[in-house]
């Protein structure tokens, strides 16, 4: 056993967390053994308990039907609001901030409706150049809808040449020199391809100084990294939950609006039934009276089998608390950052940033010499059971979690790194 090896055992004797992993079905590699799953920025492991919270609801709608809606023991009608603690515990929302809802990107237009209102002069809308696809999409469509051409209303801001990363400085320099044209900032928590964390309280103060809105993507950052969206002032955000937050695949995301617009306020948005006051919904009036707060923002009733295997994915996350998960998973990182740079010198470079407030779970690797041999290095990672993901041009990610990895496979996705690409 090597050195490494005898280390991360020892790690793993003295992590306070190691049973949360026995909470997660994770899969098998090749050989049949159990995968190395440091995928858990695409698509985090299934809950143990999660189809039990499923066969809950699947009782209720066989024994209660219609009647599930108000009856029973966990009734349909308030369903989504048991979400909405444990989550603004992960984004640092006040008390009706946060709603579960919808799909990030539905929730990006909806949030757009409502915050990016352009006027002849203040028109523009501020993103990073290296974005989600998915955001871009949304963000040239709303502006095309009002009439702009992303052209002379799109800012993108993008790393300086010769770098990987975003600097703070220029995002907040691109701010300042777009002034009073800038009607809305739209960035990610984390960068999907290099795992950089932004500074979100340091931007969304500069944006609000010079007048603009500000949004947050946080697909990659709720569950990942502390985020207090209301003491930032954020103005809304968005995320999903099928990541960090192993809610399952396609599951219903959710959405922030910070309390200053969701209570009494009169802000534009596109209305539907279940964002109607709950006093009076059943009245079924012909005019829309919204909720106060966040819930204000849903169109529909919540979908309850959807929705459910995320109850047993923040019962983790509150047994552990984002303290603890947030010191560990700088941990893991930390030791995988330095096997990396032992064993793999002028092999591999680290995109992530190494600063601990800069960097999450993932860690983006890009392979010396090449995408075809990074593509062959992440080959040789699946063949031998580590589940990572690719993202083009030549990006492997590897997100140890610290809900269910652990320190020895760090190592060993490592060693097979090392053996993947043996020195020149």
């Amino acid at each position: 056993m090597t050195e490494a090896a005898t280390e991360a055992r020892a790690l793993d004797r003295g992590d306070a967390l190691a049973p949360l992993r026995d909470r997660f079905q994770l899969p098998l590699a090749p050989d049949g053994e159990p995968a190395i799953y440091l995928c858990g920025n695409s698509l985090g492991p299934m809950p143990l308990a999660a189809p039990a919270r499923v066969q809950e609801v699947l009782e209720h709608w066989a024994t209660l039907a219609v009647r599930g809606h108000h009856g029973g023991p966990d009734p349909w009608m308030h369903f989504h609001e048991r979400f909405a603690a444990p989550l603004g515990r992960l984004v640092g929302a006040a008390p009706g901030e946060v709603v579960a809802m919808n799909t990030l990107t539905v929730n990006l237009h909806l949030m757009l409706v409502s915050f990016y209102r352009p006027t002849a002069t203040r028109h523009r809308i501020l993103i990073e150049r290296s974005s989600f696809p998915s955001d871009r999409y949304a963000v040239v469509s709303q502006l095309r809808f009002h009439g702009h051409a992303p052209q002379q209303s799109l800012i993108e801001v993008s790393p300086r040449p010769g770098e990987e990363l975003l600097r703070t400085d220029d995002l907040i320099a691109a701010i300042e020199r777009e002034g009073e044209a800038l009607a809305l900032v739209l960035l990610p928590g984390v960068q999907y391809l290099t795992g950089q964390v932004l500074d979100v309280p340091a931007i969304t103060r500069v944006a609000r100084r010079h007048g603009a809105l500000v949004g947050w993507d946080l697909a990659h950052a709720i569950g990942n990294v502390p985020v207090e969206l209301h003491d930032a002032c954020a103005d809304f955000a968005v995320w999903c939950h099928y990541k960090y937050l192993c809610g399952g695949p396609g599951a219903t995301a959710g959405a922030f609006v910070h309390e200053r617009h969701g209570h009494g306020t009169t802000l534009p948005r596109f209305a539907g039934w279940w964002g109607h006051d709950a006093a009076t919904r059943f009245a079924m009036g012909p005019d829309f009276v919204p909720m106060a707060g966040a819930e204000g923002w849903q169109l529909s009733n919540p979908p309850v089998l959807a929705l459910a295997p995320l109850i047993a994915a923040l019962e983790a996350f509150d047994t552990a608390g984002m303290a603890a998960l947030r010191a560990k998973s700088l941990a893991l990182t930390a030791f995988a950052r330095r096997l990396i740079e032992e064993r793999l010198a002028g092999r591999i470079t680290i995109v992530t940033p190494a600063a601990d407030g800069d960097r999450g779970c993932q860690l983006s690797l890009r392979v010396v010499g090449g995408a075809s041999r990074g593509r062959h290095a992440f080959a040789s990672l699946s063949a031998r059971g580590v589940i990572g993901d690719w993202r083009e041009p030549d990006v492997i990610r590897l997100a140890p979690a610290p809900l269910y990895n652990r320190f020895a496979e760090v190592e060993r996705a490592i060693a097979v790194l090392e053996t993947a690409l043996p020195p020149s």
